[in-house]
């Protein structure tokens, strides 16, 4: 179920399935119950034809037996589809392929002057600043939680909120974990100047866009607010010698350190990669938006 949905809603999602078998079975009752009144409605119907005219008796009793129509054909294919696809299409993880299809290097560039515009609009007011950004952020965790840890969303204070930020800004190795990631990822491309020559550490997926240098690619990850629908990617633009031997959609851990770039005219943060070792596609590939204590 966290192929498609955040897994927050999982529960939600479960206490409607069952609510809808608990509608079917009522419904199932009615259908049956209705047939039954039909069927004896029709017969005595029958019994009194017979009865006022008894040389020009017929029965046309309808056991269910009724031709299969195209209204017959589209009901049923309406119930069948959903449940057809559900059992046996494969859950397909999102990939390369989707973020070339949402835009690639130029969403993170949107993402990066979409962030600046809201730095300038808010300047006035830090409050309403950080409350904006708080909605905007992913889930967030204990920075020393290891990369490969991918836990379901939480709620967390602003008080923590706030130190996790104090703790990227104060770290000597950024170490991205998935509760972090998208947290720091806002952060850094906000004012990539503070952190150029900062070492740092995360994992994600390979993507190669056509116009790159031989020696670049992006390491990707899918940021999911409620489903899949809405998903959106972030990831750094990276430097690395082995660049053309790795392919898209390769799942890799990395450390190296931050520098600079443009692209479009837009400055990103990139990566020089040290050192890359693949790693298998975790369980839950996606990040989740964080939830904040409002109490």
């Amino acid at each position: 179920m966290t192929k498609y949905i955040n897994p927050k809603f999982v529960r939600l999602s479960q206490s409607l399935s069952i609510l809808f078998l608990f509608l079917f079975f009522i419904q199932i009752t009615r259908i049956w119950t209705s047939k039954r009144e039909e069927a004896v409605h029709e017969h005595h119907q029958g019994q009194d034809f017979c009865h006022h005219d008894s040389h020009t008796c017929s029965h046309h009793d309808d056991h269910g037996d009724t031709q299969f129509t195209v209204k017959k054909l589209l009901s049923y294919s309406i119930i069948l589809f959903p449940l057809l696809t559900g059992f046996f299409l494969p859950a397909k993880t999102l990939d390369a392929s989707i973020a070339e299809k949402k835009g690639g290097l130029a969403i993170l560039g949107n993402q990066k002057q979409e962030v600046n515009s809201s730095e300038i609009s808010d300047e006035s007011d830090s409050d309403l600043e950080d409350q904006s950004f708080e909605e905007e952020l992913a889930e967030a965790g204990e920075l020393e939680h290891d990369l490969s840890v991918n836990e379901e969303a939480e709620e967390i204070s602003n008080e923590e909120f706030e130190q996790l930020k104090k703790d990227l800004y104060s770290a000597s190795a950024i170490k991205m974990d998935d509760k972090v990631f998208s947290l720091y990822y806002e952060e850094i491309s906000k004012d990539i100047d503070k952190f150029i020559g900062r070492e740092i550490e995360f994992q994600g997926f390979i993507y190669k866009e056509e116009g790159l240098a031989s020696n670049q690619l992006v390491i990707s990850r899918f940021l999911i607010t409620h489903c899949v629908a809405d998903a959106s990617m972030i990831g750094f633009l990276s430097e690395m010698e082995e660049a053309p031997e790795l392919y898209d959609n390769m799942w890799v851990i990395v450390s190296g350190v931050i520098n600079k770039a443009a692209y479009n005219g837009t400055e990103l943060p990139m990566i020089k990669i040290k050192e890359w070792k693949e790693i298998e596609e975790p369980l839950i590939p996606y990040l989740y938006p964080l939830t904040i204590k409002v109490l």
